[in-house]
């Protein structure tokens, strides 16, 4: 067991660094909105910030719902995190702690971009990834322009602690032929993600996709 565990540690601090070392790259060497080819030009570098779930996915311009959305995924990383120690302890398959892992991965790289980027990197009103309408929220955006500085207030979100905002940037440039009904000329998937969002992804689909294997009777864990 105590090698499993180490094995298991290794690989989810080895993802977490991966995603954040990812997002800190993105954050001080692109400015908002900046786009990269990465393969292709089917698949780019898209810089993005939002302040809700994952896949671009908001959560409303309540500093409650925020928090909630916060709190939910300190929940569900802990809940996780028992859950995995647990199954460890049973000795289940590594296959499926590996899937498990991935989605506590996901889940804690996301969280940490909301606690922490508000510390690390500072908060600039002028970036319109903070722009949000309905906080009550206003703050002063010093600008300048031709060489002469103006200054606007400006409705950003609320942040600080479990407030920031999630850093997005890999994207799919691939659209429907424009035969297709209704999908013609549109983009297959649209949404912006991250690494952290490929984990949970990657983990659930791989439950989905062997549940048979990791659940028949027995099978879960490993024979002696």
């Amino acid at each position: 067991m105590k090698r499993q565990v180490a094995v298991l540690l290794g690989f989810i601090i080895s993802f977490i660094i991966i995603d954040q070392l990812i997002k800190f790259g993105i954050k001080t060497n692109f400015v908002e909105g900046q786009s990269q080819p990465l393969i292709g030009n089917w698949f780019v570098l898209n810089y993005i910030e939002n302040p809700g779930m994952a896949f671009g996915t908001t959560f409303g311009s309540s500093i409650w719902a925020k928090l909630s959305l916060s709190i939910f995924r300190i929940i569900a990383i802990t809940g996780i995190g028992i859950y995995l120690w647990r199954e460890c302890k049973k000795g289940a398959k590594m296959e499926y702690l590996i899937a498990v892992s991935l989605i506590f991965i996901g889940a804690l790289g996301n969280l940490m971009d909301s606690m922490f980027y508000d510390f690390i990197f500072s908060f600039d009103p002028c970036n319109y990834y903070n722009y949000m309408e309905g906080t009550g929220n206003f703050e002063t955006c010093v600008q300048q322009i031709h060489g002469q500085e103006f200054s606007r207030s400006v409705e950003v979100r609320h942040h600080g602690f479990l407030l920031g905002n999630v850093v997005d940037m890999f994207q799919f440039n691939v659209r429907w032929p424009d035969a297709v009904p209704y999908l013609g000329g549109k983009q297959v998937f649209p949404a912006i993600w991250n690494f952290a969002d490929a984990c949970i992804t990657t983990g659930v689909g791989l439950i989905l996709t062997r549940n048979r294997s990791y659940f028949s009777k027995g099978s879960i864990t490993q024979k002696s």
